[in-house]
């Protein structure tokens, strides 16, 4: 005789029998677990019924797609040389010029003393002339023309024809093709607090929110040519991520002692976390992003303040009364064991309450 399977039926596969009989009502991996209603087979009249499964952490962060970005436009070294070739350069061109019109003979008198050059006829300008005034100047124009500064925390993108040639991060002077386009990018590490930006909590209440952000850019080629302008697009970003993390966990727990929103340290990590991973595309690092005020909007800051203060002073009774327990039972268990009184139930009870009053009055005063 063929055995039969565990649990199968025409809408289901099999299922092994280590899920079906557990001790522990949580999964392996430690998230509880949570009911889950499964659809009535069509056709079989079966009712439905509860299955566990992982619930999902309301903190964590929900996995989005990245941006896609062009995977070739990643930054690398431009080719330049230093300073003093440009300098020589620009030197032979004007040396080359004045040779030239000392050649034609249009060199002025006062340039020709300068130069310690002779006097010269000349012999006019001629295409030889034209040629050698024209390859020297172009010379010293490029010479000169390509002369840089590179300073510390500062770096060029050099782009030719639309096309991404290179990124100069060297320091000194330093010698650029001066037909390519120059784009100067800050890669300093840099710091941004936010003006109050609207959010709402995981229960719908409305909160006004302040950012600080330490951040710097990492792949200056993205930071300039894969986005408009990287500065207001890590804004755009702070603003949206802040207020998705923040819609994932109540502001305040009045009567739970569930996480909220003042647990600073889970929530900017959480906000660290979403968005580095949506400034990565666009080369930017960011090192942290830290709530420094969440706060109550003002049209409810008064009723949840009442609530703030009513929610303690109900914790602070709980804590007084339950203090106020157990001095009354220590009381009457060390006059009962001790033999100091006899009580039946109805003066025991008499007793509890007097103490009980007595003793709730007297902590309450102290307050």
């Amino acid at each position: 005789m063929r055995a039969g399977r565990v649990i199968q039926s025409e809408a289901t596969t099999e299922i092994p029998v280590h899920l079906l009989f557990r001790d522990d009502p949580d999964d392996v991996t430690g998230v509880p677990l949570r009911p889950a209603v499964v659809r009535r087979r069509q056709g079989t009249g079966e009712q439905p019924k509860a299955v566990r499964r992982p619930a999902a952490a309301p903190a964590e962060a929900v996995a989005r797609p990245a941006p896609d970005v062009d995977p070739a436009l990643v930054e690398r070294r431009a080719r330049v040389l230093p300073g003093l070739a440009g300098v020589l350069g620009g030197c032979a061109g004007a040396a080359g010029c004045a040779l030239s019109l000392w050649w034609a003979g249009f060199l002025p008198e006062p340039a020709l003393r300068v130069t310690g050059l002779p006097g010269h006829a000349g012999a006019g300008l001629g295409a030889a002339q034209w040629a050698s005034l024209a390859g020297s100047g172009a010379l010293g124009l490029f010479g000169f023309g390509g002369l840089a500064r590179g300073r510390v925390g500062r770096a060029w993108v050099l782009s030719l024809f639309g096309r991404y040639r290179g990124t100069v991060r060297r320091t000194g002077l330093l010698w650029v093709n001066p037909l390519l386009l120059r784009r100067r990018v800050d890669v300093r590490l840099r710091h941004w607090r936010s003006e109050p930006m609207p959010a709402v909590d995981r229960d719908g209440v409305a909160l006004r929110v302040v950012v600080l952000l330490v951040w710097r850019v990492k792949d200056t080629a993205r930071a300039t040519l894969a986005v408009e302008d990287h500065q207001e697009y890590l804004r755009e970003c702070v603003e949206a991520t802040t207020a998705r993390v923040l819609s994932r966990l109540p502001a305040d727990a009045f009567h739970d002692d569930a996480p909220t929103l003042r647990d600073a340290d889970a929530v900017g990590a959480a906000l660290t976390r979403a968005l580095a991973a949506e400034a990565e595309a666009v080369g930017v690092e960011v090192f942290s992003a830290q709530p420094t005020r969440i706060e109550y909007a003002p049209e409810v800051a008064a009723a949840m303040q009442r609530s703030r203060v009513a929610a303690l002073d109900a914790r602070h009774r709980d804590t007084v009364l339950t203090s106020v327990v157990d001095s009354v039972e220590d009381t009457v268990t060390r006059l009962t064991t001790r033999g100091l009184v006899e009580l039946d139930d109805y003066e025991r009870k008499a007793l509890v309450k007097d103490l009980t009053v007595a003793f709730y009055t007297g902590r309450v005063e102290q307050r």
